[in-house]
């Protein structure tokens, strides 16, 4: 197989929106422990995002900056100093969520630990040589990033059409938190991938990388979920099941794992682009109704 996926695919037309980040905050007061109500296992699975992502997406902007000067095309720069801006307010809107668990008796710091070991010290930057070595490792990691936010568009274009959160109550502060990242993600989602071609677009380590970045993204998700669940102090024995997680995509709370299972093929594919998935018209009405992105705009902190 060659090392290079020929030709290339393009963006889908009309998808290219600037950049911006937008100066949310969110009033954690309301918001209850469970905040899909009756469903533990539900909200501790999405609650994973914010003892992952800040530490992940803190990860991202360093390695973008290290990359900035390898881009050689205008637009792509302005996009990854779009990208760089809302990737630290996401970091930054998640990190705001952490003692408010705190409060309600539930400490994420052993957890937390944990992830700032593995982007800080396993993917961080490493003592080699200049040149070729150094390198390799910057573009080893573009690659791992663009990996990544397959998955996180995939799991924003999911939030933005998950109607049954709503149904079932989860509270709307957490929802537009969700909702209002998720729409960024899927903003932009070709950001990490067009960077990828540019400074390599290799297939093999396009493949390489996404199995690694989704075999750690499963390991560091699943560990999450015990954690919260066995450190929950309002459960008695509270356990993280697959049959749980199952359930929850049956009923629409929670991605299906059939949904995410296809999406493996789709980004190995040779004419894979990101902006052929999700809907960039959808996430922008999102944003232009998102109480705390609306008060952003208007420059007055605060959701909903």
């Amino acid at each position: 197989m060659s090392n290079k996926a020929s030709p290339r695919p393009g963006p889908a037309a009309q998808e290219h929106v600037p950049l911006k980040a937008r100066n949310v905050a969110f009033d954690w007061a309301g918001t209850p422990l469970h905040w899909v109500p009756g469903d533990p296992s539900t909200t501790h699975t999405i609650n994973v995002l914010h003892l992952l992502l800040p530490a992940g997406e803190r990860w991202f902007v360093h390695v973008y900056k290290q990359a900035l000067p390898l881009i050689r095309d205008a637009r792509l720069r302005e996009d990854v100093l779009g990208f760089i801006g809302q990737e630290a307010m996401h970091s930054q809107a998640h990190d705001g969520v952490l003692p408010h668990l705190r409060a309600q008796g539930l400490d994420p710091e052993p957890y937390t630990a944990q992830v700032d070991w593995f982007f800080e010290k396993l993917l961080g930057d490493r003592t080699l040589p200049p040149g070729r070595p150094r390198a390799w490792w910057l573009r080893e990691r573009i690659a791992l990033i663009a990996a990544i936010e397959h998955y996180t568009a995939f799991l924003g274009d999911w939030v933005l059409n998950a109607q049954e959160l709503d149904a079932k109550g989860a509270d709307p502060v957490m929802l537009d938190l969700l909702r209002w990242h998720g729409a960024e993600e899927v903003e932009h989602r070709s950001v990490a991938y067009e960077l990828f071609l540019h400074v390599d677009g290799g297939y093999r380590r396009r493949a390489r990388t996404w199995a690694l970045a989704f075999g750690a993204l499963v390991f560091l998700w699943q560990r999450g979920i015990r954690f919260f669940m066995e450190n929950d102090p309002s459960l008695r024995d509270g356990k993280a099941s697959a049959r749980d997680f199952r359930r929850g995509g049956r009923e629409g709370v929670l991605p299906e794992p059939a949904a995410m299972l296809r999406s493996i093929p789709q980004y190995l594919s040779p004419s894979y682009h990101p902006s052929h998935y999700g809907s960039t018209a959808q996430a922008a009405a999102y944003l232009a109704r998102s109480p705390a992105a609306v008060a952003a705009e208007a420059g007055s902190p605060g959701g909903t």
